[in-house]
């Protein structure tokens, strides 16, 4: 089987990622901590994900400089984590600026040295007009990057991929998936703001809580909350 790396935060779509990346690759999972409210919590369910799926290899690498760049409501703690729905086509106050490149390039770099051809990520179509390094046009530009910037390039071998397997899924269908797949759906977490029990406030609880009303399953997880869509 190919190699991979799995980027894994510990959230929903991240996890049914992992779930599609496994049965299909040779599969190393990659978290990253960089000064969110939730990083214990987050680095907690991908320990967890990964021993449920039998992962050995992994690696936890540290970007907290991102929370002294600030300018997100995940890192920077003087702005408030907003609560209810993000308003459609505006980039909501929990963006972290350019994140994802971030995230991939150390990615990348890992996949160099294990020599994986496919980088994982749970990126969701759904969510780009928030985020904009969510689309598929932003990894598309990334994997030119990578092809001209990686020793893949000089030695004319196969570029690294950057897979985006749920990408055009509706966050029920995502769920669906998880269930199909029997993924450790129990032990993630999306809340933006708590570390305990999740807020069921929050735009990515809030969307999480609808999605699994609209798949027709039971959120496993509690809340601190229960005003629920």
């Amino acid at each position: 089987m190919n190699k991979s790396i799995v980027l894994l935060s510990g959230g929903l779509d991240s996890a049914v990622t992992a779930a599609i990346a496994v049965k299909k690759s040779d599969a190393a999972f990659l978290h990253v901590n960089y000064g969110q409210r939730t990083e214990a919590r987050e680095l907690k369910a991908f320990n967890a994900i990964a021993d449920h799926l039998f992962i050995k290899r992994r690696l936890c690498a540290d970007i907290t400089y991102l929370s002294q760049i600030g300018g997100s409501a995940l890192t920077d703690h003087s702005i408030e984590v907003p609560e209810g729905p993000s308003p459609e086509g505006v980039i909501p106050a929990t963006y972290v600026p350019f994140r994802n490149a971030h995230l991939l390039a150390i990615a990348v770099s890992w996949a160099e040295v294990l020599g994986a051809k496919e980088i994982y990520i749970g990126a969701v179509e759904e969510d780009a007009t928030g985020y904009p390094d969510c689309r598929r046009s932003f990894f598309d530009s990334f994997e030119t990057t990578v092809a001209l910037g990686t020793k893949a390039a000089t030695a004319h071998d196969k570029s690294i991929r950057i897979i985006t397997p749920i990408i055009n899924r509706r966050k029920s269908e995502i769920v669906k998936k998880g269930f199909e797949l029997n993924a450790p759906l129990h032990l993630t977490w999306s809340c933006y703001s708590d570390n305990d029990l999740a807020c069921g406030k929050c735009d990515s609880c809030l969307l999480r809580i609808k999605a699994f009303k609209e798949a027709g399953r039971e959120d496993p997880i509690p809340y601190a909350t229960l005003n629920r869509i």
